[in-house]
């Protein structure tokens, strides 16, 4: 995974991060400690028109009917700093009750896209459960396809090209994963300790008024 402060790599079993000392704690210092019960959609920023929040749930919701093993969701606000994004991101998707999430169903099998209109920024962050499925390239990948319309404005636009492509990545990822374990019993997934710095989330930001190289994407 990498740190959601300095983006280096580090082992998802670290209790913080190597290079700049960022732990869970350090998250909950800056943004609370106490869980946040929001919905999978939460336009705080209030940049998505009713037609718009539709089309938006409509796709979330065709997500996680494609693949029951997980759940979207998407939340946007003014953060005040750019840099802010990565770390409440990993808060968020750590912290936050997911109220209309299926039943069940833990925040280690979530995909969360936050925008920053005030910023021009945005990040996806995901659960540890995917882990073996998704990659640093293949968020950027999701993100980019976003970019041009959340330049111009059109966040629902933005966001649903963004889950196009990822339904994409994950039918291609799912299918070879069950290739792979056809020959042999599948290994069941195990959750991690709940003081890991990440729960093994992912993160990688992308601003909106200037796009990250491949190589920063991928560092």
């Amino acid at each position: 995974m990498n740190c959601p402060r300095c983006v280096q790599r580090i082992h998802r079993a670290a209790e913080s991060c190597p290079h700049c000392g960022f732990s869970i704690a350090d998250a909950d210092a800056q943004f609370g400690i106490d869980p946040v019960q929001i919905r999978c959609l939460t336009d705080s920023a209030g940049i998505l028109r009713r037609r718009d929040r539709q089309s938006v749930e409509a796709a979330m919701e065709k997500i996680t009917r494609r693949f029951p093993q997980i759940f979207v969701a998407l939340y946007t606000g003014s953060l005040g700093d750019a840099a802010n994004i990565r770390p409440f991101s990993f808060w968020l998707l750590n912290r936050a009750v997911y109220e209309d999430a299926p039943s069940g169903m833990a925040n280690d099998a979530g995909i969360l896209v936050t925008i920053d209109p005030e910023s021009k920024a945005a990040t996806m962050v995901f659960g540890y459960l995917l882990d073996p499925f998704l990659c640093t390239q293949d968020i950027f990948e999701c993100l980019s396809r976003a970019h041009p319309y959340w330049l111009d404005g059109r966040y629902a636009d933005g966001f649903l090209k963004a889950l196009n492509h990822l339904e994409v990545i994950l039918r291609k990822k799912f299918k070879k994963a069950r290739r792979d374990s056809k020959p042999q019993n599948p290994k069941p997934l195990t959750p991690h300790p709940a003081e890991d710095l990440g729960k093994g989330v992912r993160a990688l930001d992308q601003t909106i008024a200037e796009p990250p190289t491949t190589e920063e994407a991928t560092s």
